[in-house]
């Protein structure tokens, strides 16, 4: 893992969304599961049940394709990186309306945007002799 970039950020991010994403059910108590509006998770970050869920499996994703091997890390890096950029520049027009059922605020747009340029810029810069099965691309 120590040579391969990809793998040691899947893991590092997988990681580190496993563990927000638990410990977000301890400012969710109370909030309904698709809220608007949610707990505050460090302060700032807001969060519901649907999002805690959502960390969770994003983070299971990409520490499993970390600890997998660097063909896996690099797809999982460029998928999540390009679903955090989409959520990023959405998750904008999303607040204030009935579709942010996962309690988006500008904190988490930023941290979102920042998590796709780390993801994408590893995913898409480094290791370019090992390919990426990324949907929908052929060979």
């Amino acid at each position: 893992m120590g040579s391969s970039p990809n793998r040691l950020v899947a893991t590092i991010f997988g990681a580190v969304y496993i563990i927000v994403g638990a410990l977000g059910f301890a400012v969710t108590a109370g909030v309904g599961f698709i809220a608007t509006e949610g707990g505050l998770l460090l302060g700032i970050f807001e969060v519901n049940p649907l999002h805690n869920i959502a960390h969770l499996l994003i983070g299971a994703a990409l520490l499993i394709a970390g600890l997998s091997n660097a063909r896996a890390a690099k797809t999982v890096n460029i998928v999540v990186g390009a679903v955090y950029l989409l959520l990023g520049v959405v998750g904008f027009f999303l607040v204030g309306t009935a579709l942010n059922i996962l309690a988006l605020n500008t904190f988490d747009h930023f941290l979102h945007l920042a998590s796709a340029l780390v993801l994408l810029g590893v995913g898409l810069g480094a290791e370019r002799s090992v390919r990426a099965d990324v949907p929908g691309r052929t060979a």
